[in-house]
C-alpha cells in the first residue's frame, strides 16, 4: 500500500493538491493510530439541500455559471455528493409560503399539484443526477402542514397539526411521494417535521416527543406500508442534539412505532453534543443517523471569519462522524448575495455563493474543507477506530469499499503541530499546519 497526502491550507489556498514530498517514517510520542480491525457505522453519503432559493438562483446565472455550480457539488472534480434534501410544501428558504393543496374540503387530494417544484427544484435534481457517477438518494422534509391543518390557521409561528387532520396529513406526504416517484425523482428517505420544537416566523410545526411518537406509530408509518411506500424509510426528530437522545428514546422505545422508523436526524444549532449522537448509536445500534441540516446563519456568524466557518463546518462533521453518524446534509446548495432569498429575510452563507447580479459563482473556504469529507469517504465506508495524543488534532478514519483507507485530520490551533500518522508497523509523518485540514489516502 502507499500513503498519499491531500493538504488544504487557507494561507497559500492550495486545495486537493497532492503531495508526496513527506518522508514515510513513524515516529513514536507524538502518534495519531489506525486501527483498521477495529470498526463501526456504515457511511451513506454525503450532499446538500434543493431548495427553492436554490433552484431559482441557479436559474439566474449565465448558463456556464450554471454548469459550474452543478459540477462543483455533483460533479467528479467537484465534492461528489450523493445525497440531496428538499422540502415537502414551502420552507423558509422558498419564495413564499405555499402548499400542494390548498382546499381544506379536498380530503381525497384531487387538487394536488406539485407545479411549483417542477420550475426550480425538480430541474436542478434532473442536472444533479446527471451529473453524478453515482445514485443521488434523496431526503425530504416538511416544515409545516397547509394551513389549513394547523391549529394557529398558517404555516409560519409554529401551531400544531390538528389532531383530525393527522391521517389526512398522512396521506398527502404519501401522495407527494407518490407524485414525485411518477416524474422519476423517488424519496429516500423523508423526516417527520422539520425542527418539531421550534416557533419560528416561518413555516414550522411543533411536535411534542408523544405527538411524534403517535404520528409515526398511527398514521404515518401504517400509510407508508398500505400505499406500497415502506422502502421510504422515515426518520424522527431532526432538530438540534442537546436533547437528540431524549427525543430518539421517546420515539424508539415504544416498539409498535419503532418498526416503522429507520433512523434519527439531526442539527448543528445548539453546539456540540457529539455525546449525545453517541447515546443514541449506543443505545440503538440498528438505526441510521443522519446530520440533515447546518449553515452559517448571519444572525449569529456574519462577522466570522471564512477560516472559522470552515472550521466550524469540518468540526462538526468529524465530531457527529467520530460519534456514529451514517450521513451528512448541508443546507442550501446556492445562495445569493444576500443569502438568500428567504421569504422572512432569514439570510445565512452556503458554501457556494452566486452575485445574480454580475453573473459569477464564489467557492468559499467552507466547500474545500468539506470536500476533504465527501470526496473520499464513499458510500459504504466503514468507520475505523482511531487514539491521538492531543485534542488539538481532530481526526476520522474510514475504510472505503475498494480497500483504500482515509483519514482526515485538521488543526484549528494557532501552531504547526508535528506528528506521525500510523497503522501498527507502518505509517507516515508530518506537519499538520496552522488551521489547516489534510487528508490522508492509504491506497491500496
Amino acid at each position: 500500500m502507499s500513503w498519499k497526502i491531500i493538504e488544504t491550507d487557507h494561507k497559500n489556498g492550495s486545495f486537493w493538491k497532492e503531495r508526496e514530498d513527506f518522508e514515510e517514517r513513524v515516529e513514536m510520542m507524538r502518534v495519531v493510530n489506525l486501527y483498521p480491525d477495529c470498526r463501526y457505522q456504515t457511511i451513506r453519503g454525503f450532499g446538500g439541500a434543493f431548495t427553492e432559493a436554490a433552484g431559482y438562483n441557479l436559474t439566474r446565472l449565465p448558463e456556464a455559471a450554471q454548469e459550474e455550480v452543478i459540477e462543483a457539488y455533483f460533479g467528479r472534480d467537484g465534492l461528489r455528493y450523493n445525497l440531496g434534501r428538499t422540502h415537502i410544501n414551502s420552507c423558509d428558504f422558498a419564495l413564499g409560503n405555499y402548499a400542494y393543496v390548498e382546499d381544506g374540503s379536498d380530503k381525497e387530494l384531487k387538487t394536488f399539484d406539485v407545479s411549483r417544484d417542477k420550475k426550480y427544484i425538480l430541474p436542478m435534481i434532473a442536472r444533479a443526477k446527471k451529473a453524478s457517477e453515482e445514485e443521488i438518494e434523496l431526503l425530504a422534509s416538511p416544515w409545516s402542514p397547509p394551513a389549513f391543518m394547523k391549529t394557529n390557521g398558517e404555516m409560519n409561528h409554529g401551531g400544531k397539526l390538528k389532531a383530525e387532520c393527522r391521517q389526512f396529513w398522512a396521506d398527502y406526504i404519501a401522495r407527494y411521494l407518490k407524485e414525485y416517484r411518477a416524474l422519476g425523482v423517488p424519496i429516500s428517505m423523508i423526516t417527520v417535521q422539520n425542527e418539531p420544537m421550534a416557533v419560528q416566523t416561518w413555516d414550522s410545526c411543533i411536535y411534542e416527543t408523544g405527538e411524534e411518537m403517535e404520528f409515526v406509530r398511527d398514521y404515518l408509518g401504517p400509510t407508508l406500508e398500505r400505499e406500497g411506500l415502506s422502502d421510504t424509510r422515515i426518520f424522527v426528530w431532526d432538530h438540534n442534539k442537546e436533547i437528540l437522545f431524549e427525543r430518539a428514546r421517546g420515539v424508539l422505545d415504544d416498539e409498535r412505532a419503532a418498526k416503522y422508523v429507520a433512523g434519527v436526524a439531526f442539527h448543528w444549532y445548539s453546539g456540540d453534543h457529539f455525546e449525545s449522537v453517541a447515546l443514541v448509536r449506543e443505545k440503538y445500534p440498528d438505526k441510521e443517523l443522519l446530520f440533515t441540516e447546518g449553515c452559517v446563519e448571519y444572525s449569529r456568524f456574519a462577522d466570522s471569519s471564512e477560516v472559522a466557518k470552515a472550521e466550524m463546518y469540518a468540526h462538526d462533521i468529524l465530531g457527529n462522524l467520530a460519534a456514529g453518524t451514517n450521513g451528512y446534509l448541508d443546507w442550501n446548495l446556492l445562495l445569493d448575495e444576500l443569502g438568500g432569498p428567504n421569504h422572512v429575510k432569514n439570510y445565512c452563507a452556503a458554501p457556494v455563493m452566486c452575485d445574480t447580479e454580475k453573473g459569477t459563482v464564489e467557492k468559499r473556504l467552507s466547500y474545500y474543507y468539506i470536500g476533504h469529507f465527501s470526496r473520499y469517504i464513499k458510500r459504504g465506508a466503514v468507520r475505523l477506530a482511531t487514539t491521538r495524543f492531543s485534542d488539538k488534532v481532530e481526526v476520522v478514519a474510514f475504510e472505503n469499499p475498494d480497500g483504500s483507507k482515509v483519514t482526515v485530520l485538521m488543526n484549528r490551533t494557532d501552531e504547526d503541530i508535528w506528528f506521525s500518522l500510523r497503522e501498527y508497523d507502518e505509517g507516515i509523518s508530518f506537519v499538520l499546519k496552522a488551521h489547516s485540514i489534510v487528508t490522508v489516502l492509504k491506497e491500496v
